[in-house]
């Protein structure tokens, strides 16, 4: 055919564009892939480059191209890395550890893994697979050394369940997210919150079920060379250390107590009439060290000494035990949900070298108490003490102000202050507007009051208006590869839709498994993602999969909804690979597996995951 009367080419030449675009857009997924797999470049900067490609092309506006990043759908995967910092922070993860431990027991194997599984299965349904695999990992090691097992017969379990309760809901995983919203794209409703439960639950069964029957022979009898530590015992251990593992008790002042009006340093000299040694001062209302001249009623006393001259004191003196179950011994009394204990060493050209300090100092900051000071593993019971390079220092206070005041380059701390409350302080401060937030949260979800976005944004923002995170910690919560590479490939499914990529590879799928019928269908979309998913990022395949299905069900005039689902249920099975998800990579050293370990426990996995998807998904999601 020749130029048409207005002199434009005719659709031969469309068409060789359409063909030109696709090829370019082929060769872009393509070298993607190839970069992900060789880990050559950091992932981020491959998938922002997918984008940049599409525009330098011509195949999308820049506006197009840069659309990702202001997708709601990028928002809310963002702030559900800042919720689930605040439940890790609170302790809420620690409490949820520590009662597994009491109800799993010693003995019985198939106790331990299915409670440890279906926890680790809703946590990932709460707070999406790596925030919840993160808090957990210390948690199940800590579970294998105490009950002497090994750590790979326990880690593997807990990631590959969590990836099956990734479907339980909305919030298990960034694919939830996606899918969700291409439905909605298509026309659909979405799926709802809880929707996904509907294939979840089915998945955490049986894959629970296979772990049970097969895992022990199917994963190696090892541990890992570098275990983390446990901080369980944290608090015994350093007052036991520093001598102060009973006899230190924490008497509160009454109204009717003669000191109520006294001044700090008259107590300091009451205490010599009773045998009792003075530690310090603590605020009623803060828990902080006593900045006030005087004491008034509800502060608190820390003694060490005898609990015979405690009692005597506290009856002369119309002295409380603390509310707490008090019974002298040190890690109790100075180890609680308000106040923490850390350990400090003098460096090398520290300024605190030279310097004097003596057990019940207060720091200069005013918010922390020096308890002990050991030199060589010997505490200097020397009313004061020139501090030198090596001495350490047993510092006591509210855990604010440890996190707050340990950050001064005149002292090393020897473990974080933060990491230690998150493992040993179960439902710590915060705990409770943490759990409020969530669930505020969870009902605007399952409700469908306000957008996805929005209540991902308003929990975000309650968690630092509470004061459980700060902005810095809430900016670093945040897994900006995820956010950044979700928000950069995100136009790749734009552009396969504009220029035809994704109807032609629908076409050429449905050319294949088209005349077998939807269920072929189904199950050649699973064989795509799955291959794919264990190469490269479930989030990125999940993008380049999402438009080739929903093409493909639309040349075959079925619902969309099926094979969706069917994608995140595949995009889930990332079992084959350490390198499938950043989960199964996080356990591999301390589970201490071989690269080749993952296969033989994913492969029943998958294929069960396999028949979920392609043959339960369909009685949910009708054709």
């Amino acid at each position: 055919m020749g130029d048409n009367a207005y002199g434009l080419k005719s659709s031969d030449t469309a068409g060789d564009v359409r063909v030109s675009e696709i090829t370019i857009i082929l060769l872009i997924i393509v070298t993607a892939v190839v970069l992900f797999v060789s880990n050559k470049l950091p992932v981020v900067v491959v998938a922002m480059a997918v984008g940049l490609s599409l525009w330098a092309t011509g195949i999308l506006s820049l506006p197009d191209a840069l659309a990702g990043y202001g997708d709601p759908a990028v928002m809310f995967i963002a702030t559900l890395f800042v919720v689930s910092a605040a439940l890790e922070k609170t302790g809420v993860t620690a409490w949820a550890g520590q009662l597994l431990i009491e109800k799993a027991g010693e003995d019985s194997r198939t106790r331990l893994l299915v409670l440890m599984m279906s926890l680790g299965a809703l946590l990932t349904a709460i707070i999406s697979l790596n925030g919840a695999i993160a808090a957990l990992l210390p948690v199940v090691v800590v579970i294998a050394v105490r009950l002497k097992r090994h750590a790979s017969q326990l880690l593997m379990p807990l990631v590959f369940a969590a990836h099956a309760g990734s479907l339980l809901a909305l919030t298990g995983s960034p694919v939830n997210v996606l899918v969700s919203e291409a439905a909605q794209d298509s026309g659909f409703a979405g799926f709802s919150f809880f929707e996904f439960a509907l294939v979840g639950i089915p998945l955490v069964v049986g894959s629970m079920a296979i772990i049970v029957l097969f895992g022990e022979k199917l994963l190696p009898f090892r541990n890992g060379e570098s275990m983390p530590a446990d901080f369980s015992r944290h608090a015994q251990t350093l007052v036991e250390q520093y001598g102060l593992s009973s006899g230190v008790f924490r008497l509160r002042v009454k109204a009717s107590s003669p000191l109520v009006g006294r001044g700090r340093s008259e107590v300091a000299d009451t205490k010599t009439q009773h045998g009792l040694e003075f530690v310090a001062v603590q605020d009623g209302k803060t828990g902080m060290p006593l900045r006030r001249d005087m004491i008034a009623e509800g502060d608190y006393l820390i003694l060490k000494g005898a609990a015979d001259a405690a009692a005597r004191l506290s009856a002369d003196l119309h002295l409380a035990l603390r509310e707490e179950a008090d019974t002298g011994e040190g890690g109790d009394t100075l180890f609680n949900r308000s106040s923490g204990l850390a350990e400090v060493v003098i460096p090398p050209r520290s300024g605190l070298i030279g310097t004097t300090a003596f057990p019940g100092m207060v720091t200069e900051s005013g918010d922390l108490i020096v308890l002990a000071i050991s030199r060589a593993d010997v505490t200097l019971d020397a009313a004061k003490t020139e501090l030198q390079v090596g001495d350490t220092l047993l510092l006591q206070g509210t855990w604010k102000a440890l996190d707050e005041r340990l950050t001064d380059p005149d002292v090393l701390v020897v473990n974080s202050p933060d990491l230690v409350r998150r493992q040993a302080v179960p439902m710590g401060p915060g705990a409770t507007p943490a759990v409020i937030i969530l669930l505020a949260m969870v009902v605007l979800l399952a409700t469908g009051l306000v957008p996805t976005a929005v209540a991902g944004m308003l929990a975000a923002g309650a968690v630092v208006l509470s004061g459980i995170l700060n902005v810095e910690h809430a900016y670093r919560a945040v897994n900006w590869t995820t956010v950044i590479m979700v928000a950069a490939m995100m136009p790749l499914s734009t552009a396969m839709e504009k220029t035809g990529a994704a109807q032609l590879m629908a076409e050429q799928l449905v050319a294949a498994v088209g005349d077998l019928g939807p269920y072929a269908l189904l199950g050649g979309l699973f064989v795509l993602t799955a291959v794919l998913g264990q190469l490269i990022s479930n989030t990125a395949t999940a993008l380049i999969v999402i438009p080739i299905g929903v093409a493909a069900a639309k040349v075959l005039g079925m619902s969309p909804e099926p094979v969706l689902m069917s994608t995140a249920v595949a995009a889930a099975a990332s079992f084959l690979t350490p390198i499938a998800t950043p989960t199964n990579l996080m356990v591999m050293g301390p589970g201490g597996y071989a690269f080749g370990d993952y296969w033989k426990l994913g492969l029943p996995l998958m294929i069960w995951f396999f028949v979920v998807a392609t043959f339960y998904v369909p009685l949910v999601w009708r054709f």
